[in-house]
């Protein structure tokens, strides 16, 4: 358990999510697995986003490190203290400063970009946040309140990176990410099929190799076509939702009983309720 996990027992607040909310439920999930392929595939297809990736990310040297950097966030973000939240936005605030550059957009023009361009980050929150909503969806159980839930809860994730209005529904959502086909803004490049090539075929060893791939099959059948299109991606004829939902029982499975990440977060608030300190939700 890295220290940062750990670190979720500590603090003297409930932080910015009820327990067992939408929030926690999603995130704490198995189909997180599946999600976090499908988000990285999907938010490449903004030429912008994919410069920033292409120019600064570790993912070929280090694709385990850049993914616990992502998962760092985001648990951090979901169960942590206040404190915690505001640490975790701090170490992403000094990484993204450094992010600027410039691509070419799906007209061919040159742009200038930068990790805090408005755009940008509204497509990596709504990709992310489909991705998560979606594989939830596909193979989670109920979440509280529903799906709209989960996108009103998260939004607040969105605005933390800077989304001045991210969409507070499950429609709005799935709008606001056809827009940007619709503008055209989005587009499968050589670039796009790099990172599609390295994705398919992540160097894992043994049966873990095999397992991924069903995962990231199982991603790509969750994509709707217009963007499997974009992406140079074909749904496989295997049935890979009912071969996924395995393979994510059998990874439950191994991790036993925890303790995980929400595990330790409720050590924190039973902490603060046996102080008599009733719990207060983050601002």
């Amino acid at each position: 358990m890295p220290p940062w996990v750990q670190r979720l027992e500590r603090g003297d607040d409930a932080g910015l999510f009820a327990e067992d909310g939408a929030a926690w439920t999603v995130h704490a999930g198995m189909p997180t697995l599946v999600a976090g392929i499908r988000a990285l595939l999907v938010q490449a297809l903004h030429p912008g986003a994919m410069a920033g990736v292409h120019d600064w990310s570790r993912y070929r040297e280090d694709p385990l490190g850049r993914l616990a950097g992502t998962v760092r966030w985001v648990i951090c973000v979901t169960f942590g203290s206040q404190e915690q939240v505001d640490a975790e936005l701090g170490r992403v605030a000094r990484f993204h400063g450094e992010v600027s550059g410039e691509y070419r957009d799906s007209t061919g023009a040159a742009r200038a970009y930068s990790a805090a361009d408005a755009d940008l980050v509204e497509w990596v929150h709504l990709a992310f946040t489909d991705a998560f909503l979606t594989c939830h969806e596909t193979w989670g159980g109920p979440i509280p309140g529903g799906p709209d839930a989960y996108v009103r809860e998260w939004a607040t994730g969105g605005r933390l990176m800077g989304v001045t209005d991210p969409p507070e529904t499950a429609a709005e959502l799935r709008a606001r990410m056809h827009g940007y086909l619709d503008r055209g803004i989005l587009r499968g490049d050589e670039r796009v099929q790099d990172v599609v090539r390295f994705l398919r075929r992540v160097p894992l060893d043994g049966s873990l190799r095999w397992a991924y791939r069903l995962l990231f099959a199982g991603a790509v059948a969750t994509i709707p076509r217009e963007y499997r299109r974009m992406l140079g991606l074909r749904r496989s004829w295997l049935p890979v939702v009912t071969m996924t939902r395995f393979v994510l029982f059998v990874a439950g499975k191994s991790l036993g009983s925890g303790p995980r990440a929400h595990d330790m977060a409720r050590r924190r608030l039973r902490r603060l309720e046996a102080s008599g300190t009733e719990p207060t939700r983050a601002s």
